[in-house]
């Protein structure tokens, strides 16, 4: 039998209780540096990473009703203090409500490439989405990408060396929960590696 899947009020954000721009200090109980995974599906790099940092405020961004309430069962499961999650629209919860050079880290694995022509205009990575990531960016700050799909890698970087604000290629390190032979350790990722496909990652600083 399925297992019932609990709302834990504290771990999940609800966007229409935001007033303004979010104070992370207040949502987390505490500063810190502020990671934000856009794309959260079942908590698993959150879970991982939180359990490996935690002294750092994690946030995931999941807009699947059926992902984000099976992340927020999983997080309270765990008791983890130091993550949060908010179903909503990515770029536009970033544009709106998070404050500008706030973030440390973004974390984008496996976005999906819309690799239909007609659909190409809802890809994550345009010029103008792109300004709001780094926007949202402290200087220093870096955005991490993994994506099975070659076309998009490839579009990704030409975005990336294109923007006009200044982007530093960094070296991307294989993040907690990943193994060996693994970069993130998700179950996209798995799923893909056993499909024998190769797995392409980009990571870049803000300078």
């Amino acid at each position: 039998m399925a297992r019932t899947l609990k709302d834990y009020p504290s771990v999940g954000l609800k966007p229409q209780d935001l007033a303004g721009k979010v104070d992370f200090a207040c949502v987390f109980g505490r500063p810190g540096p502020v990671h934000v995974e856009v794309g959260a599906g079942k908590a698993t790099f959150l879970l991982n990473q939180a359990t490996a940092q935690p002294q750092v405020n994690f946030l995931g961004i999941e807009w699947a009703g059926k992902y984000y309430r099976y992340a927020v069962d999983r997080i309270g499961r765990w008791r983890l203090t130091n993550v949060r999650i908010i179903r909503t629209d990515a770029v536009a919860f970033l544009a709106d409500f998070v404050p500008a050079d706030s973030i440390d880290c973004l974390h984008i694995y496996f976005p999906d490439p819309w690799p239909k022509r007609r659909h190409r205009k809802r890809r994550l990575f345009t010029p103008d989405n792109l300004r709001v990531l780094i926007g949202a960016l402290k200087t220093g700050g870096s955005i991490k990408v993994a994506t099975d799909h070659a076309e998009y890698s490839a579009l990704i970087t030409d975005v990336m060396q294109s923007n006009r604000d200044p982007l530093e290629p960094v070296e991307f390190l294989p993040t907690a929960g990943a193994n060996i032979g693994e970069w993130v350790g998700t179950n996209f990722e798995r799923k893909y590696l056993k499909e024998k496909r190769r797995i392409y990652t980009i990571a870049v600083r803000k300078t």
